[in-house]
């Protein structure tokens, strides 16, 4: 069962900073890892992602994280059409690493992540692709290996034409709850029981996601632990 609310939400008490990536430069961004055709470039300061060839793809920060997160970061769209994903706890099926060469070469196409060979939970926060979508605006949370939708919430992120500041976005991972805010608003809440679509995922690897044409900043990711 998903929920929202008004309570503001943060970094859990106690936790500290594992991970930190002002999203800068390219030199900030040297070690990740880009699936299908995306474009990085960094004219105002801040990481702008935005495809090359009329693809879509997936932007990997290198790095293995364990399984009580809290990733916060700093978004805003710029041009739509187009959709973001957060991918965290991403790992092979079998457990094995992200970028392991027995798992399949991926390309940016959804499917591959959803039914593919690697598990991985799934924030969808900005959906502006598909008309539906932009009609009515909500955040997603999916599970897989599968096309599990856990959680749902309203999308408070205005379209880009409106949209003229940074939103701090806010996803935690402890145990088997999962939370996910913008700008301390709640946006949803969920439990995993572990049984229903498969064990409550471990620790992993983040990625950021984008369905073209869409253009979107980023800036000053960080990770929190226990």
């Amino acid at each position: 069962m998903s929920k929202s609310g008004l309570e503001p939400v943060s970094v859990p008490d106690g936790w500290k900073a594992i991970y930190h990536n002002p999203l800068a430069s390219d030199g900030d961004v040297a070690p990740f890892w880009m699936e299908g055709g995306g474009k990085v470039s960094f004219p105002s300061g801040r990481m702008r992602l935005e495809s090359a060839d009329g693809t879509n793809f997936v932007y990997w920060c290198p790095d293995e994280f364990p399984a009580d997160i809290a990733v916060e970061w700093s978004f805003r769209p710029l041009r739509e059409p187009g959709l973001c994903i957060l991918f965290a706890a991403a790992r092979g099926r079998g457990g094995e690493d992200l970028f392991h060469p027995r798992l399949k070469p991926r390309t940016g196409d959804y499917p591959e992540y959803h039914h593919g060979d690697i598990n991985a939970l799934h924030v969808s926060y900005f959906r502006r692709r598909w008309e539906e979508e932009r009609r009515f605006h909500t955040c997603n949370l999916r599970k897989s290996h599968g096309f599990h939708l856990v959680a749902q919430g309203a999308d408070p992120i205005p379209d880009a034409e409106d949209a003229d500041k940074m939103y701090r976005l806010l996803f935690v991972k402890q145990g088997a709850s999962v939370t996910f805010a913008i700008d301390g608003l709640r946006i949803f809440e969920w439990a995993d029981d572990g049984r229903t679509y498969g064990p409550v995922l471990g620790g992993g690897k983040i990625g950021f996601r984008q369905m073209a044409p869409m253009v979107a900043e980023y800036a000053d990711l960080t990770v929190y632990a226990p």
